[in-house]
């Protein structure tokens, strides 16, 4: 498999993408310095939503989600993989099932359940190894949950948060749906409709939703 490709989704050759990652794009900067810069550019710029779910595919292109400030797991995902490819470090998407245990209860009022699924995540090769990261989580919003933001250092996966800074329990996956070339998006809307059909119940045709 070949995770520098461009693709439907990983569009990286697109304009938008292009420009987000021009300012990384030389030769002075390592590929561990300029996944360290692309994996904090995307984490911050791009605020976390939890609450908007897609059933169309375009949604989920990276250029679409480049003219976006906010983003969920998945979508952040893609915008950092496709930016990573885009200056020549191999990636891919890796999918999973996380249950939160801090802030839930719009979480639990709008799903039903305090899991999250499919929950998405990088893995980057860097020095010969696949780390797995997820840029998910913005600072700022990690300043209101009271929950250290996972930084990368380049060399170890910077993926999960475990507690907050109390040690109380804030994040643990409870599923790994492995990783992935390009997006599964068959798979994505299948794993959302068994999860959550009770969201797709509405008939009224519509693929995107703001809960």
């Amino acid at each position: 498999m070949n995770y520098l490709n461009a693709s439907y989704f990983f569009d990286f050759e697109n304009d938008l993408v292009q420009n987000l990652v021009a300012e990384f794009d030389n030769e002075s900067l390592s590929d561990k310095d300029k996944a360290i810069a692309l994996y904090t550019k995307v984490r911050d710029d791009w605020k976390y939503d939890p609450y908007s779910i897609s059933l169309s595919k375009e949604t989920y292109k990276a250029s679409d989600i480049a003219n976006k400030r906010m983003g969920n797991c998945v979508e952040k995902s893609i915008i950092l993989i496709a930016c990573l490819r885009a200056v020549g470090i191999p990636s891919r998407l890796h999918l999973g099932k996380v249950k939160n245990h801090i802030a839930v209860e719009r979480l639990t009022e709008k799903f039903g359940s305090n899991e999250l699924t499919p929950h998405g995540m990088v893995n980057v090769f860097l020095d010969n190894k696949w780390l797995k990261i997820s840029p998910a989580f913005n600072a700022s919003l990690c300043e209101l949950l009271n929950v250290q933001p996972v930084d990368f250092d380049g060399e170890t996966d910077s993926f999960l948060q475990q507690f907050d800074s109390k040690g109380s329990k804030f994040m643990e996956y409870t599923d790994d749906y492995g990783h992935f070339e390009d997006v599964p998006v068959e798979f994505m809307i299948q794993n959302v409709k068994e999860h959550y059909p009770h969201i797709f119940d509405r008939g009224d045709g519509n693929t995107e939703f703001k809960l």
